[in-house]
């Protein structure tokens, strides 16, 4: 398991690495990038913040959940914070398992729960002004 909260940029070849194994016939990547628009308006960038300690525990909860549902062999959820312009990479969640289903349905469930119970908020920059939302609504 490989669970990583970082104001540095996130790496997708190392979440992969940090999954893969011999008996893995599957790996799953979720990839979560900045976009420029929100509900049509111009996104300039977003700033990620979080309650680091809690964030990462939930974090590790939600791996351990994967891992007690499907048989997953190993999982990575990696989260940036800071400042992201557009195409910077948020969020990097890869879970490998014997077959693809496994590996399918775990990453959902984790980018999903990630997005319902981890303490990570965003802040949209617009053109004019700028507003609080959860990380991933």
């Amino acid at each position: 398991m490989s669970i990583v909260l970082s104001d540095s940029p996130l790496d997708v070849l190392t979440c992969i690495e940090s999954v893969s194994s011999p008996q893995s016939g599957g790996i799953d990547v979720f990839i979560g990038t900045v976009r420029n628009a929100t509900k049509g308006k111009t996104v300039l960038h977003l700033e990620f913040e979080a309650y680091a300690p809690m964030a990462i525990l939930e974090m590790e909860k939600i791996a351990a959940q994967a891992k007690e549902k499907w048989p997953v062999h190993s999982i990575a959820i990696h989260h940036r914070i800071g400042k992201l312009t557009i195409g910077d990479i948020a969020v990097i969640i890869a879970v490998s398992a014997a077959h693809r289903d496994a590996a399918f349905q775990a990453c959902r469930f984790a980018i999903d729960t990630l997005k319902e119970t981890v303490p990570i908020w965003k802040k949209e920059v617009f053109e004019d002004g700028e507003v609080w939302v959860a990380a991933h609504p």
